[in-house]
């Protein structure tokens, strides 16, 4: 899977709207990420107003990108509805990783800016969103196609941080 190694944050986007069959491939393949007793806690919100983008982009000093991007997916979590609520995080964390990766797989551009576990960016998106009671934002995940072509990712493969037991 190429997409593993060739994923990179990309902040720059052009202005031309994510095609919608895209954007539900972005969201089945955040879907399919693995959760603690498959207890599946996301939700996604799909935000393509540039009203609504410009005010979660200042939701977080580093979210300044979100104000450009014809697409920001906000994934947020319902810890009402966990079996085991402390590994929501988690469960999102992987559920991004897979979107990014699907991202990279349709010629997209995505980055994760982190909101969770920060009070003050998390009650920013929820006020945004109008989020109902319950509902945790975890992340914004601007999305779009490159506006310049993405630099290549850095091989990040450390063979000193490897301890094998035999």
């Amino acid at each position: 899977m190429d997409s593993i190694f060739h994923r990179t944050s990309v902040r720059s986007y052009q202005s031309r709207p994510v095609e919608q069959e895209k954007v539900e491939r972005l969201l089945r393949a955040a879907m399919a990420a693995p959760s603690a007793g498959n207890q599946q806690p996301w939700s996604f919100y799909v935000v393509t107003d540039p009203a609504v983008n410009e005010a979660l982009a200042g939701c977080s000093p580093y979210a300044g990108c979100a104000k450009a991007a014809p697409l920001v997916i906000v994934p947020c979590y319902r810890e009402a509805i966990c079996r085991y609520p402390e590994n929501a995080p988690l469960d999102l964390s992987a559920s991004v990783e897979n979107l990014l990766l699907e991202a990279d797989e349709l010629g997209l551009g995505a980055v994760w800016l982190g909101i969770a576990p920060l009070p003050e960016r998390m009650t920013a998106v929820a006020e945004v969103l109008h989020l109902p009671e319950g509902e945790t934002a975890f992340a914004l995940v601007p999305c779009g196609y490159p506006a310049a072509a993405p630099r290549a990712q850095q091989d990040r493969f450390d063979p000193a941080r490897v301890r094998y037991v035999k």
